[in-house]
């Protein structure tokens, strides 16, 4: 088993380009360069550049992207393409994220070509996954994800599989300030583990990174990253204070 511990901060649209300067140096200052965990930063695209090239004054710091368009080129006001990304110095991208599933109505489709144009230009996917509190309450929890998982995974191959990260966020825990218990957390974590490994198989499952998010903080992260299936977590709003996101990379 050769699992990463990866801590990665999505920041959504927050903070303005002299804010996010600050923070990533706040950032940067507290932590040690020999820490092995995984870091990434997912800023708004505007910053990409920029924190790039702050980022590799450290070790295992990495960027990442919220969101990329279906398609390499061409006609698409406002989008961003996996090719623009790399361009920059993304080495990961967000895809599926709940309120990408929910306000704009993305959907397996758009995850598995956005996925494949990600895979193309040597980035690695975060795909994101999770229940809402009315399936969760329905217990159809497990029959969402496995659905979520088996609709885009079975479109690749097992190495492509490798480069993936998983992040298992209920979405009734997102910027609610709920948090799944730790029970719950692993019962879900290691259910992912088993239908990646269904698809595929056992050694593939053991060597993917499932990450928590919802409502991970600095409070909380110790007891979620001791659950022998969390590897980490993708962190939301405790992404935005500095001292907030290092204690939770200081808590494996």
């Amino acid at each position: 088993m050769s699992r990463k511990k990866i801590v990665a901060g999505n920041w959504k649209m927050n903070k303005s380009f002299q804010e996010a300067d600050t923070l990533v140096e706040m950032i940067l200052n507290q932590v040690n360069d020999f820490d092995e965990i995984i870091k990434i930063i997912i800023p708004p695209f505007p910053y990409l550049q920029t924190i790039n090239t702050q980022l590799t004054k450290k070790d295992n710091f990495f960027l990442g992207a919220q969101n990329c368009h279906t398609h390499s080129n061409g006609a698409f006001t406002g989008e961003i393409s996996a090719n623009m990304l790399s361009s920059v110095g993304c080495k990961y991208v967000l895809i599926g994220h709940s309120e990408r599933r929910q306000y704009f109505k993305e959907n397996n489709t758009d995850f598995i070509l956005k996925i494949k144009e990600v895979l193309k230009n040597n980035l690695s996917p975060i795909l994101c996954i999770g229940e809402t509190i009315h399936e969760r309450k329905a217990d159809n929890h497990f029959k969402v994800i496995t659905e979520q998982l088996v609709n885009v995974l079975t479109a690749f191959s097992a190495d492509e599989i490798h480069r993936f990260i998983i992040a298992y966020e209920p979405v009734w825990a997102i910027g609610t300030g709920e948090t799944a218990t730790t029970e719950q957390a692993q019962e879900m974590h290691a259910f992912i583990r088993g239908v990646v490994s269904g698809i595929f198989d056992a050694t593939t499952a053991d060597n993917i990174s499932i990450l928590y998010g919802g409502s991970c903080n600095a409070q909380n992260a110790q007891e979620l990253f001791k659950c022998p299936d969390v590897d980490g977590g993708l962190i939301g709003g405790a992404s935005l204070k500095a001292d907030d996101f290092c204690k939770i990379i200081f808590s494996f």
